[in-house]
């Protein structure tokens, strides 16, 4: 018998967003350690954590939405905007207890002792200049500020590279590496907007350099991929309906979300003129 010396590693592969996405939380529900977290109220049964690698090869193939995320379309579509163009970084306020920091502010205006950085630009530009470099990377970690706050990032750093096919055609790879993850509840949307960010990123450098860069694999790691003790009667729902549906009919299209996406954006839009 193989003797348990800690956390589960486990990886997953596919070709594809959603399966990537829905075999993760189910093997991590499945493989997953009992563990206690600080978020826990009392008789909550411990969360299922394990170290996750994913890797999904062709991150903007179709389809791209799993139905059974927990949350709506327009949702989804607020987060691509909040983790690509910031619609929500004039929310940042902590002194008046709001947010205390987004994403797309940590990667492209990170603030150094009030020196603004834009990561995602020095990305671009050492990608355009060597597009094998090993220091394409943007950090969202501040260490004067998040050990001490209730509610630091997750998400720590994102890398890239570019590489060519046997066909000659060149991809932008990215990883992204997270500290702490809710697998079932929030790791969906944060894989959808980030291959976004992929996809921008990867258009940044084609116009850069006068050739087309496509977004190549993505390989998303978490140290703690977790599933809360307090969902896991909604899990075990999700697990029925995986169960009871074929790939098809358990995903959606992009073109099939367009109409509540376009929603979203009027709320957006709406928003910004009040």
């Amino acid at each position: 018998m193989k003797q348990e010396r800690g956390i589960p590693v486990l990886k997953i592969e596919e070709n594809n967003l959603p399966l990537a996405w829905e075999k993760a939380v189910l093997s991590a529900w499945e493989e997953g350690k009992d563990i206690k977290t600080e978020y826990d109220k009392h008789g909550d049964p411990a969360s299922k954590d394990c170290t996750m690698v994913i890797v999904v090869n062709e991150p903007m193939n179709e389809p791209r939405i799993h139905r059974a995320f927990p949350g709506g379309l327009e949702d989804l579509e607020i987060y691509r905007q909040e983790v690509v163009f910031g619609i929500h970084d004039h929310w940042i306020n902590p002194a008046e207890g709001k947010w205390t920091y987004t994403y797309h502010e940590r990667i492209f205006d990170y603030n150094i002792e009030n020196d603004r950085i834009d990561q995602i630009d020095a990305v671009v530009k050492k990608l355009t200049q060597v597009p094998y470099s090993r220091r394409a990377q943007a950090i969202t970690w501040n260490v004067k500020l998040d050990p001490k706050t209730d509610d630091p990032p997750c998400l720590q750093r994102l890398w890239f590279r570019i590489t060519e096919s046997h066909s000659g055609q060149k991809t932008l790879n990215m990883n992204t590496h997270w500290r702490s993850r809710d697998a079932f509840k929030a790791s969906f949307m944060n894989m959808y907007a980030l291959t976004d960010l992929q996809r921008v990123i990867a258009e940044k450098i084609s116009k850069e350099r006068g050739e087309e860069i496509v977004p190549g694999r993505y390989v998303d790691i978490s140290d703690s991929f977790h599933i809360y003790g307090s969902y896991h009667e909604d899990f075990k729902k999700f697990q029925q309906t995986i169960k009871g549906r074929d790939f098809a009919s358990r995903t959606w299209r992009t073109e099939f979300a367009e109409s509540f996406f376009e929603d979203a954006r009027k709320k957006i839009a709406a928003e910004k003129k009040s």
